[in-house]
């Protein structure tokens, strides 16, 4: 599995759409929220709390270096930090 970062990104409220080298894929906003792996929602989901997911807007796809993308989700959410090899692992 490649770790490279994909070749775009685009952005929708409802969904992020990757462009790899030898692929496209579309992930869901309230997945990626649901599969945010921040403390906070790493602790929720260990301490048997939900995690936000349903109704999940994307508002902003911020690069993090050439390793990961930062999202921001419309309920404020901003912590999480999505290597490539992640996303690709969730496509």
């Amino acid at each position: 599995m490649s770790t490279d970062a994909p070749r775009a990104l685009s952005l929708t409220p409802h969904a992020l759409r990757i462009e790899w080298p030898d692929q496209q894929r579309e992930l869901a906003a309230a997945a990626l929220r649901a599969a945010c792996r921040c403390a906070d929602c790493r602790s929720a989901a260990l301490g048997g709390r939900p995690v936000a997911g349903e109704g999940a807007l994307l508002v902003d796809a911020i690069p993090v270096g050439h390793y990961a993308v930062q999202l921001r989700f419309g309920d404020g959410h901003e912590r999480g930090i999505y290597p490539w090899s992640y996303l690709r692992g969730l496509a």
